[in-house]
């Protein structure tokens, strides 16, 4: 449905870096650069994607106000379990270990960090063991 989101963070080397950190167990990975000098000094960013396509961009500015949820799938939940301790060995806090929430269905196996704009971070597996 949705073909790509985007956060304003903080400061963008610091969220490239957490990412680039949090992300990799899943397979996603910076795919494009946007400079300054590219959008005559409107806008600078990051995209994460995978396969060529970035899906998933930061931007230099504002954050929004309240933090925000983001939830990534993850392969299988071995994948989900490294994404959380890639996450907080970058500098995440904890906000949900990994582990099945059956309250939104069986199979529901997660973990969610907060970034260090403190937006809920999450990656999700929706496959049997």
């Amino acid at each position: 449905m949705l073909d790509h989101i985007g956060l304003k963070v903080s400061d963008l080397a610091r969220a490239r870096a957490f990412y680039a950190a949090a992300l990799a167990p899943l397979g996603i990975t910076p795919q494009k650069v946007v400079t300054l000098a590219m959008t005559a000094g409107t806008y600078e960013g990051v995209g994460f994607g995978r396969g060529g396509h970035p899906d998933f961009w930061l931007s230099a500015g504002t954050p929004a106000s309240g933090p925000l949820h983001v939830a990534f799938t993850a392969e299988d939940r071995a994948s989900v379990d490294a994404f959380h301790r890639a996450a907080l060995a970058a500098g995440a806090a904890d906000n949900g270990a990994p582990g099945l929430r059956p309250h939104y269905h069986a199979d529901y196996y997660g973990a969610f960090v907060l970034d260090p704009d403190g937006n809920n971070v999450e990656a999700v597996c929706h496959k049997p063991p």
